[in-house]
């Protein structure tokens, strides 16, 4: 997750014009072409590395298919709550592949395909995601990770009813697509600095029995 905010921040700067987190989306940054773009708000994009951010979305994509996959044994609970989540979760990593290996100027069908299941689909399964983590996660990252999905549903209605409220276009697309990201930021960490949960073991000193003299 690290290298997509490390890659969005250089791909960003070789903007010419400067890119905007509020006039802009984030797909924006792997458009092939530089034109003029009248949907959903008129500006002009010109993204001279938009290679390394479509391998950044395709790489985010896979990395988020696996974690899906391979976590099950001891970051979630059993139950339909987890099994949704996690097939959710992987859907919104195939839409990142989706989206980078399709920019929006080169193939808009598929690339909007992968935005939905990113921010509809990830977002619900992380909505989910808060009632299927395993009962050892600290009941306050169980429930915050509810509330960023709701949050993240939230705006992706409001982004795609181009209601912004005040935050811009670019602004209320990363409060819908950001969370779930920074919620598999923060799994992550966990993970890594979590202990392996093994208690040691604890060797019981044998009582040496004096001998009895016959």
């Amino acid at each position: 997750m690290v290298q997509f905010f490390v890659l969005h921040g250089i791909v960003e700067s070789a903007w010419a014009r400067p890119y905007s987190w509020v006039r802009n989306n984030i797909s924006d940054l792997g458009n092939a072409h530089c034109a003029l773009q009248p949907e959903p708000e008129l500006r002009y994009v010109c993204s001279p590395e938009h290679g390394l951010m479509n391998g950044s979305f395709v790489v985010l994509g896979v990395l988020l298919v696996l974690g899906s996959a391979l976590t099950g044994g001891f970051l979630w609970r059993r139950g339909r709550a987890a099994a949704m989540a996690r097939l959710l979760l992987a859907g919104a990593g195939a839409g990142f592949v989706l989206a980078g290996s399709a920019p929006a100027d080169v193939n808009e069908n598929q690339h909007v395909l992968g935005a939905l299941l990113i921010m509809a689909a990830g977002n619900v399964g992380l909505v989910l995601a808060g009632l299927g983590l395993a009962e050892h996660v600290p009941t306050p990252l169980r429930w915050s990770t509810s509330l960023l999905g709701v949050t993240a549903v939230t705006a992706f209605v409001l982004f795609l009813s181009h209601r912004y409220v005040g935050l811009g276009m670019g602004g209320m697309e990363r409060v819908a697509a950001l969370p779930l990201l920074l919620w598999a930021l923060a799994i992550g960490v966990r993970g890594v600095l979590r202990p392996s949960g093994r208690s040691p073991v604890r060797l019981r000193s044998r009582e040496v029995v004096p001998a009895h003299a016959s």
